[in-house]
């Protein structure tokens, strides 16, 4: 590349730095999402200029988005509150498995009518699609009106349903190779990517808690702390884990920790023990902005144009998972909410990064129809983005969480016969959405009586 080009991509690039904080401005007041304006950038970037492509950026590009979903997650996790956690991780545990198996198993179950996959290829599929991304859902919640208990609640969902598709992805491209499918060994992965991930994450936040104000002794040290995410990260994927949800845990571990007491830690935390301040904060913020920015743009660059069958198929599968989204909401959320918080965690279905990836496996390892599978699958994440920022305006612009409420609230009686209070009603409320026991910190039927006091339910 000689130096005219180098300075072309410069320019480019602090061009689309200024677009992407123009594009949050056009968010806050027409409410179009700037994730949707960012992968279309992306997808015109790709389509203008065949230098633009995912090979140009080699190794770069698996690496680049790694580092992003790290930044993301972690950053993400400095924001959520212990209490609140605790409260929407019972929802959050349930929403994920029931959306992602019954997606799986839906979406096979279509694959198998509309193409030319066998069984087992048709689930490769539905576990590919079953995910939803959370460098997708992070930044979108994080900019609407929503609760903060829906905003966590997704955030969590989000990182959770990630891992159930790479590993029960990763488990039948697997199966299909050896031509065996132990569902034992599948749930013992399962569960000890998401123990050995926690622990690891969380000691590893504790450990660095203690450090922190030692290294701050160094000069120009504020990346040291994501610098040790990215050691968490990496020496929990390497183990056979996930990184992921370590990098969470650590996020939101470091993030607490002024409230967390841990007997074998006391007498270091005590006296020692300190989080993050809030400049470290904004630059983590910042950073994450950055990323975030340029991830959507590569994106679209990566998602390619597939055969117009294969775009109808894809349209088809994105449909039939966000009308499952709907009913898995209903049964996991156990708690009365708005129609909007409800609305919104019934549209927040968007594929990402981790579909992208694991759609190029099956062709790898041979899979029969893997070629359709990557196709499909490109055109699914590509659909479920920008039906979720459609919907999400729509949300904001529109009265469609009344229309979700009135089809919704007959079936369940704590719905009431009326739709609920519109948003701007619901102001300042925090009453929580999911349960936690039997009642929510005790007293919940009296926080759920509450809004009836201006005369509106």
């Amino acid at each position: 590349m000689d130096m005219e080009n180098v300075a072309w991509v410069i320019a480019v690039v602090g061009i689309l730095v200024f677009l992407a904080h123009l594009f949050t401005g056009i968010f806050s007041r027409t409410r179009i999402p700037d994730v949707l304006l960012l992968i279309v950038i992306g997808i015109c970037v790709g389509l203008l200029l065949d230098e633009a492509s995912p090979e140009l950026f080699g190794a770069v590009g698996p690496v680049f988005t790694t580092v992003t979903l790290i930044i993301i997650l972690f950053e993400s996790g400095l924001a959520l509150r212990l209490s609140m956690l605790r409260a929407v991780m019972g929802g959050a545990m349930a929403l994920a498995p029931l959306s992602f198996f019954s997606t799986m198993a839906v979406v096979a179950g279509f694959a198998i009518w509309l193409t030319d996959l066998e069984v087992l290829p048709a689930f490769i599929l539905g576990a590919i699609v079953g995910s939803t991304s959370e460098a997708v859902v992070i930044p979108l919640v994080r900019q609407l009106r929503i609760k903060e208990e829906t905003s966590t609640l997704l955030s969590v969902e989000s990182s959770v349903n990630d891992v159930l598709s790479i590993v029960i992805t990763m488990a039948l491209v697997q199966a299909y190779v050896v031509g065996k499918f132990e569902i034992a060994s599948v749930s013992g992965n399962l569960i000890a990517s998401f123990l050995v991930a926690l622990v690891f994450g969380i000691i590893g936040a504790l450990i660095w808690s203690v450090l922190l104000n030692k290294i701050r002794a160094v000069k120009n040290a504020i990346f040291t702390t994501p610098a040790f995410v990215f050691v968490i990260y990496g020496l929990v994927e390497y183990f056979g884990f996930s990184g992921a949800i370590a990098a969470l845990a650590f996020g939101i571990t470091i993030g607490n920790i002024e409230t967390i007491r841990i007997p074998i830690f006391k007498t270091l935390t005590a006296k020692e023990a300190v989080g993050l301040n809030e400049t470290e904060k904004l630059f983590f913020s910042e950073v994450a902005f950055l990323l975030k920015t340029f991830f959507f743009i590569y994106l679209g660059i990566s998602l390619e144009l597939i055969s117009n069958e294969l775009i109808i198929i894809a349209l088809i599968l994105t449909a039939v998972a966000f009308v499952l989204r709907i009913p898995a909401v209903k049964l996991s959320i156990r708690q009365a909410v708005g129609p909007k918080d409800f609305s919104v965690m019934a549209v927040m279905v968007p594929k990402g990064l981790a579909a992208v990836v694991l759609a190029s496996i099956p062709l790898q390892q041979g899979v029969v129809g893997g070629e359709i599978i990557r196709d499909v699958t490109y055109g699914v994440v590509l659909f479920s983005i920008v039906i979720t920022s459609i919907l999400v305006l729509l949300l904001e612009k529109t009265r469609l969480p009344d229309v979700y409420a009135w089809v919704f609230s007959p079936r369940i009686p704590k719905f009431g016969q009326k739709a609920g209070p519109r948003p701007t009603d619901m102001a300042g409320r925090t009453d929580n959405i999911v349960t936690n026991g039997d009642k929510l910190f005790g007293g919940g039927e009296e926080k759920n009586k509450s809004p009836g006091k201006d005369g509106k339910s």
